[in-house]
């Protein structure tokens, strides 16, 4: 028998303690847990010395691309990244897998799936990775921007030769019956859940035939399919009813192209699903079109839907569910209730029982505007939550156009003669040029908020930047016999990017989950030439979230205005900000290492909002050394 050694006992104690605190000093998920809460429990940084921060290290990488120089596309540098056992992982615009030092940004190794820069896509894009381990086994998982899955050891970068096809997975194969080479594709993290990768992807808004936008199930060790569910209900199955006649034959659109939540004890994914294509006319679709713009929660073994909520019937305004929905726990009646929050770009946050898919707040079907295309399918009723009240502008009157400047008002002045301006939420795009809110990018994108557990209060940054089209006839032989056509500015804005309305046009709001009413709402970004000519900060367009950190702060960047930010959690007040060298349209992360936190984002510019700034930036921050 062998002899009882206490020291041992005393190690083995030791590691078992340590053990739960080396996740809590890692950001291992996009959102930091499976299911996005985006907050941490680290500390070091707080209220009281956030204004010492400076930059640890920066790394810069050449993959961006200003849609110059035999790159005819642009990028956008979106990723989160991860922080595992000391290393950084972040993917490029260009889909390579950056593997950096977490304490002096020193490149370790990196991974190059070959995407061919010369292929015309809406934005070079990656939003992230992900990451498993179990027992001794770990590995990286890299969707791509042609459909690819990559499954790479975290180690050394190689590919692991026992998924897929020697370490890669085409998951475009079998989801273009309809569509064309390029329009699948993958820009957003794959989260798993029950041994059980969950892929869905980025299919055309203007094919109505095109790539299928179903959610499937991988194995995650060999890649095998498991499942697959059909956003588009066939025949026979729940929901086929929604869509008229044989209207969801080879449809497209209905897609996960943003990010998934998964709770494993529960054994669910909880999917945001994209708008129906066509995304701005739907006559030829007629019905409520399940599961176009619902929130659906999967069962991770089998596909199978266990409930689900539509956010839009019938969508003609491209206003998919765009961020991943964060799965929290609030108190209702005394009693912890596990939710998953729902952001939209409409302005409107919904919260669910996350096992029943009951709603926590009552919503309400209110009776929804009609247009003038002839053939259109217009739905009676659209919902709203009775709480949280929206968070973003759903309107606007004539006299609320811009006096910001007397250059900006006479330009959108001239943009909009003849157009009609006034009308509620939900009104559809009409023949004569029409303003509505939001546009087409939201209210909130793909950024998402941050839930405190602390204070059960959500965080969430959001636009409030109009669009301006109308619906013109397409030639005799077309597919769909309308198309929408933008105002001058392809948005509601000036050439200066401007929005036309009165500001604020930016704002990050806090929302009491357990009351539903508002802590606080502030207006988030400033254009500096208009802060410089004596005007208060107006907000400003963002792409990106926040996060929600122990040392009660909320650190954000996203706005298009060079700017990090940290605000106090409690009161809102902005407590410090960090020119960057360019917009960071990206959402932060935080870790620990050897004592030390660092806050590490993604600098890229780019995007939609800046065309003349072009990067791929890491850029972490810390504390001074102690002196």
């Amino acid at each position: 028998m062998p002899r009882y050694n206490p020291l041992v006992r005393i190690v083995c104690l030791s590691l078992s303690l340590l053990a739960p605190l080396l996740p809590a000093q890692e950001w291992r998920h996009y959102g930091n847990d499976p299911g996005g809460m985006r907050y941490s429990p680290l500390d070091q940084i707080n209220r009281a010395n956030v204004g010492s921060l400076e930059i640890a290290w920066e790394y810069d990488s050449p993959d961006f691309s200003d849609g110059k120089a035999g790159t005819p596309t642009r990028s956008a540098f979106e990723a989160t990244p991860l922080m595992i056992g000391g290393t950084l992982y972040v993917p490029t615009p260009l889909d390579r897998v950056l593997a950096l030092d977490a304490g002096t940004g020193r490149l370790r190794w990196e991974f190059d799936p070959g995407l061919d820069r010369r292929k015309r896509f809406n934005l070079f894009i990656n939003r992230g990775i992900s990451y498993w381990a179990q027992r001794e086994k770990e590995r990286l998982v890299l969707g791509g921007q042609t459909g690819l899955v990559f499954s790479i050891d975290p180690q050394t970068g190689q590919p692991d030769r026992d998924f897929g096809e020697k370490g890669v997975l085409d998951v475009a194969r079998d989801m273009l019956e309809g569509g064309v080479e390029g329009q699948f594709g993958l820009t957003s993290p794959i989260p798993q859940c029950a041994g059980t990768l969950v892929i869905g992807g980025r299919v055309s808004d203007g094919l109505p035939r095109g790539p299928s936008g179903d959610v499937r199930g991988y194995d995650i060790h060999t890649g095998q399919l498991r499942w697959r569910f059909h956003t588009v209900p066939h025949s026979g199955e729940f929901g086929n009813e929604t869509w008229g006649g044989d209207s969801w034959k080879r449809r497209g659109g209905s897609n996960l192209w943003s990010i998934a939540s998964v709770d494993e004890e529960l054994g669910l994914a909880y999917v945001p699903l994209g708008s129906p294509s066509y995304d701005y006319y739907g006559g030829d679709r007629p019905g409520a079109n399940l599961f176009g713009n619902s929130l659906v929660a999967l069962d991770c073994r089998t596909g199978s839907r266990r409930w689900h909520f539509q956010s839009i019937h019938h969508d003609i305004w491209d206003w998919d569910l765009p961020s991943q929905p964060s799965l929290v726990e609030v108190v209702r009646d005394g009693t912890p209730v596990k939710a998953v929050a729902l952001a939209t770009k409409t302005g409107f946050l919904f919260l669910f029982d996350r096992a029943t898919g009951e709603p926590l707040f009552d919503i309400e079907e209110h009776p929804a505007p009609v247009g003038d295309l002839p053939g259109e399918y217009y739905h009676p009723t659209q919902p709203r939550p009775v709480l949280p009240k929206p968070f973003i502008r759903q309107s606007m009157r004539a006299d609320e156009i811009t006096t910001v400047t007397p250059e900006s008002r006479a330009e959108c002045l001239e943009m909009l003669e003849g157009a009609s301006i006034e009308g509620p939420l939900f009104r559809p795009r009409l023949r004569q040029l029409t303003v509505f809110f939001p546009g087409t990018n939201g209210g909130s994108n793909w950024g998402g908020g941050a839930f405190d557990p602390e204070t059960a209060t959500f965080y969430i940054n959001s636009m409030d930047v109009g669009s301006l089209a109308s619906m013109v006839p397409r030639g005799e032989d077309a597919e769909i016999p309308w198309r929408s056509r933008s105002g001058p500015q392809g948005r509601f804005w000036d050439s200066n990017m401007y929005p036309c309305q009165q500001p604020p046009w930016g704002h990050l709001t806090a929302i009491d989950l357990n009351t539903g009413e508002f802590r606080w709402r502030k207006v988030l970004g400033e254009y500096d030439e208009l802060t410089e000519r004596g005007i208060p900060p107006t907000g400003a367009s963002n792409l990106g979230g926040p996060i929600v950190t122990a040392g009660g702060l909320v650190f954000i960047a996203a706005t298009n205005d060079k700017r990090l930010r940290a605000f106090d959690k409690d009161t809102g007040d902005l407590v410090w900000e960090f020119r960057l060298p360019a917009s960071a349209h990206a959402t932060p992360m935080t870790y620990m290492l050897d004592g030390r936190q660092y806050l590490a984002l993604a600098v890229g510019g780019g995007n939609k909002y800046n065309p003349g700034s072009f990067m791929a930036k890491v850029m972490a921050f810390r504390l001074p050394d102690a002196r």
